[in-house]
């Protein structure tokens, strides 16, 4: 998701953001954030397919199954990936090359925004604010990077 914005003062800014498949370890959280490896959710995945496919074997033949039970078991099996793609990380980044005349020098500001809905606000929100003041919002989710 990509937006050219003209700043207040003449600048031309490019605001992007981008989701990312992880979250990027901070100095916050780096002691906490050991993934080991996806065998555990694989594993999970197996054993629900598995079960699933002898619940199904073993189905006698008058039992007739109303369709709202299929579609309310695969509302059921869909919640946990549809929460995750619609919760991941995004980053994003505003920055600009400066003036031609050099009396802005350029400048990169970057943060991160979590889910796919939010990131449209914001990256709307900061095009907004770059429109109006020059600058980001220092109290929004970017911040000047050095």
């Amino acid at each position: 998701m990509n937006r050219r914005v003209q700043g207040l003062d003449g600048r031309d800014w490019t605001v992007r953001a981008q989701m990312e498949w992880r979250r990027p370890a901070t100095v916050e959280n780096f002691e906490h954030d050991v993934a080991g490896s996806p065998a555990p959710g694989i594993a999970m995945l197996s054993v629900t397919l598995v079960l699933a496919v002898i619940l199904v074997a073993w189905l006698p033949d008058g039992v007739v199954v109303p369709p709202w039970v299929v579609w309310g078991l695969l509302l059921i099996g869909l919640f946990f990936p549809l929460r995750w793609v619609l919760n991941r990380p995004w980053s994003m980044v505003a920055e600009t090359e400066g003036d031609p005349l050099g009396e802005h020098p350029p400048e990169r500001w970057s943060g991160l925004v979590s889910g796919m809905f939010r990131v449209r606000s914001e990256v709307a929100r900061v095009a907004r604010t770059i429109q109006h003041d020059g600058l980001p919002d220092f109290d929004g989710p970017l911040h000047p990077m050095e």
